[in-house]
């Protein structure tokens, strides 16, 4: 769930009561005794082997700040687990999946000994709206974590009345999130961070400059010089700024030269162009039919070939690069 790729500064496991249970009415039967048994039970805190949780679902942060967790579990070592974690029946016997708390779980794995969780028998649906309103009450998720969640959560096919409940938005308001991270390199938003206070409107900005220049590429290199205790806000504006004077600075116009190539009869051949960046070799149907399908038959053997003749020729220790996709049928 959580990576390790974002500067994130810890925050204290400040207690939270856990959702009040529903009131408990013992029946005369004992099969009505049984089941409210059962209730009670489900709704208390237990003591739980971390290693029988397992850690799925879906990413609901940017990160799990390494310096984030020790201390966390510092605190936990001095004072004891505040705060339980939720977890609901796995379909694996003797078995639990975390609904939230998984900071706290990652730093009582650290400290050793069992976790204090709440046991509740939840679908899908009420997990994924359990783990996204504790994280907005205890958390306080950037813009940019939310949409995020909101993508994962879409891609996996939960219903907008549930993505909507879990982040506490209206249908405008997870549209408003969507349209700004659709536009984003993941890379990008890795390279940042959560930057927490930087708001719809900023991301937003920056997301327009993606027509423009290559994001990323910009800020690896503004990055690059930035000292590594910069908070990812920082990092925000100083990618922000590398990108906006990028997108300002005119192209330089690429210089191509093509050359045809004709045979001793003067019929042509082909053409070979090029530039800074590739060596193209185009052969023309209407100029030479014949040469060009019996060409792209053999175009992986041609060029295996006249690879391994420049390595003859210049001395290259070099292997051969991966093999070329295959010809296309007939017909394609």
């Amino acid at each position: 769930m959580g990576r390790n790729i974002f500067n994130q500064p810890p925050k204290d496991d400040a207690a939270v009561p856990p959702a009040p249970s529903k009131p408990v009415k013992f029946g005369g039967s004992v099969g009505g005794l049984r089941d409210s048994l059962r209730e009670i039970t489900a709704n208390s805190i237990r003591d739980i082997d971390p290693e029988m949780i397992d850690i799925d679902g879906l990413r609901d942060r940017l990160a799990f700040d390494d310096d984030g967790i020790e201390d966390l579990a510092e605190s936990i070592r001095k004072h004891g687990q505040q705060v339980p974690i939720m977890v609901r029946p796995s379909d694996r016997p003797d078995r639990y999946r975390v609904v939230y708390g998984r900071r706290r779980l990652a730093a009582i794995r650290k400290v050793g000994g069992p976790v204090k969780a709440i046991v509740r028998t939840l679908d899908d649906d009420a997990s994924l709206i359990a783990q996204g309103q504790e994280n907005n009450l205890r958390l306080d998720p950037s813009f940019i974590e939310k949409a995020l969640f909101i993508k994962e959560m879409q891609e996996a096919g939960y219903k907008p009345a549930v993505i909507q409940d879990a982040l506490g938005l209206t249908r405008q308001g997870v549209s408003n999130h969507r349209v700004v991270v659709e536009q984003l390199p993941e890379e990008l938003i890795r390279l940042i961070g959560p930057a927490h206070g930087t708001g719809r409107r900023q991301w937003g900005d920056l997301a327009d400059l993606s027509a423009k220049i290559s994001l990323v590429e910009v800020a690896r290199t503004a990055l690059s010089a930035l000292p590594q205790e910069a908070n990812s806000a920082e990092r925000f504006q100083i990618v922000f700024d590398a990108c906006s004077r990028a997108a300002k600075e005119p192209k330089a116009k690429s210089s191509t030269t093509s050359l045809v190539v004709k045979a001793p009869s003067g019929h042509v051949v082909g053409q070979v162009s090029l530039d800074a960046k590739s060596v193209a070799i185009k052969i023309l149907r209407k100029d030479s039919p014949e040469f060009g399908l019996w060409l792209e038959e053999r175009a992986e053997a041609v060029l295996q070939d006249l690879f391994e003749q420049w390595r003859n020729e210049s001395g290259q220790g070099a292997q051969p690069p991966a093999r070329m996709r295959q010809p296309r049928a007939e017909g394609e």
